[in-house]
């Protein structure tokens, strides 16, 4: 299944996305979590099909926590001159920092921070509650689908700091979308492509086969540290190519299988 989050004239609802001839169609709602059942028409009456492109769309996803990979790339920790981690390297975004596809990015003051990079990811949201997972446990079932993710950080924070949340926490700083889709597979060692592209440049480009640590390895890990919900957000890491944006600019991350989410700066 394919979705989307979107703004109706009930307020912001979940519907499914289908493909019909040559544009994806939002074909039907969904409860208000996805996790909890099958499509409905819900309690105004008929829905009435919306194409993907019309929609107002919103973030995808409204977690309790998003959950973080750092230096998952062996090139990206390298480009920044980092030693790759000897275990999974993780960090924490707040709920707050979500925006959806086509909202603006903002920067922080330029007395705060002189540097913004954008960071395209796979991310990955949980389907449910999720602890302690035993050895050689499956993770499938604890995955709803996948979706892009901009981890976007003040650089120069993230090095003056000795912890993330400064430099990863800004408001706008975890733009989200446009769609979350179970109809790619990483778990098996079919990898996708995670590319971004700045002003129509591509700028990144890595494929999933290439994590340090591979998706079951993280869900478990994370699984021992703390209880993941269902709807919490996984972002799994970025590739190399990362580099400043300024306003004006405008940042696509696209996922192979999933779509593209494209966010300004302001």
């Amino acid at each position: 299944m394919r979705y989307c989050r979107f703004e109706s004239e009930y307020g912001a609802r979940f519907g499914r996305v289908e493909r019909i001839g040559n544009e994806d169609v939002i074909t039907g709602l969904l409860p208000p979590w996805p996790e909890m059942g099958q499509s409905s028409a819900g309690s105004k009456g008929k829905f009435i099909a919306i194409p993907l492109l019309k929609a107002q769309l919103l973030a995808p996803v409204a977690p309790s926590k998003i959950v973080c990979v750092g230096r998952n790339y062996r090139d990206h920790a390298s480009e920044l001159g980092n030693e790759v981690p000897s275990e999974p390297l993780i960090f924490l975004k707040p709920p707050s920092s979500i925006i959806g596809p086509e909202k603006k990015v903002q920067l922080p003051p330029s007395s705060v921070s002189q540097r913004v990079d954008y960071e395209g990811e796979l991310g990955v949201v949980i389907a449910k509650r999720c602890s302690k997972l035993a050895t050689g446990a499956e993770v499938r079932p604890y995955i709803r689908g996948y979706t892009c993710v901009n981890d976007v950080t003040a650089r120069d924070l993230q090095k003056k700091d000795s912890q993330w949340t400064r430099a990863k926490g800004f408001d706008t700083f975890c733009p989200v979308g446009p769609i979350v889709s179970d109809e790619i597979d990483i778990l098996t060692g079919n990898g996708v492509d995670v590319s971004t592209h700045v002003n129509g440049v591509q700028k990144q480009k890595g494929n999933t086969r290439e994590f340090i640590f591979d998706l079951s390895a993280l869900i478990h890990y994370i699984s021992h540290i703390m209880t993941l919900e269902a709807g919490d957000l996984l972002s799994t890491g970025t590739p190399a190519g990362v580099s400043p944006v300024k306003s004006g600019d405008v940042m696509e991350v696209t996922v192979s299988g999933v779509g593209t989410l494209r966010n300004g700066v302001v």
